[in-house]
């Protein structure tokens, strides 16, 4: 007889679930599905290790943090010296990510298909990751890219689109990368400059994990610390 594997374990144990009157949600489903996934620590990594599979082939895991060290803030800072989009949609955000990280990995520019968490905090699941981001991104054009906005309303808009685009990680690597360097040139569009150099990076960690908590007042308080209007 073949082995049962866990997936045909967890549909025999919700089949039973709802014949015992327990009600199995969509929710619970996609909860217990989610327990199934490859695990996130490994998945697109070399056997036996928690490094990306990568172009260079380099197994060892400081050995590829020294090469993204080297390539990817060249690359953030051609990007912003010289934009190759300016939609401010989410194909503009995969195109950031796929430029940053094009000549490290395949996957560059692609959503990833694998759910994610750190530190307690629980990112969108892959499967609605490109619902998500139409929402997200939906949102920000009708807030006209947050233009026109005096200081203190464009900090509280640009505090929740850091926030729902932190919820929403679409890559399996570089999402912060990618997500500073869509933030600067927002900024910029609407009239701003954000130095992300000049915040302590530690204290934006902390302000983060709050604002997943629903607490965002810090975030908004060290963004603002980074923010000045743009000279002509």
């Amino acid at each position: 007889m073949a082995p049962v594997t866990k997936e045909q374990a967890l549909k025999s144990a919700l089949a039973s679930s709802a014949m015992e009157g327990f009600p199995v949600t969509p929710e619970v489903t996609r909860n217990c599905q989610r327990l199934l996934n490859v695990d996130a620590a490994t998945s697109g990594c070399y056997e036996g290790t928690t490094v990306l599979i990568n172009k260079f082939g380099l197994r060892d895991a400081e050995a590829l943090a020294e090469v993204e060290a080297a390539v990817v803030p060249a690359k953030a800072a051609m990007w912003e010296a010289k934009p190759l989009c300016e939609t401010f949609d989410f194909a503009h955000y995969k195109a950031i990510h796929r430029w940053l990280f094009e000549d490290l990995y395949e996957w560059a520019g692609e959503v990833r298909t694998i759910d994610l968490s750190k530190k307690g905090t629980m990112f969108c699941p892959a499967g609605e990751i490109n619902r998500v981001a139409q929402a997200i991104f939906s949102r920000l054009k009708e807030e006209k890219f947050l233009v026109g906005l005096e200081k203190t309303e464009f900090v509280l808009q640009l505090t929740d689109f850091y926030q729902r685009t932190n919820e929403l990680h679409p890559f399996r690597e570089g999402n912060g990368r990618t997500q500073r360097v869509f933030l600067s040139q927002l900024c910029r569009h609407a009239g701003y400059h954000l130095d992300f150099s000049q915040l302590d990076t530690d204290l934006l960690m902390i302000a983060t994990i709050q604002a997943s908590q629903g607490m965002d007042m810090l975030l908004r308080q060290v963004l603002e610390q980074g923010i000045e209007p743009e000279m002509d």
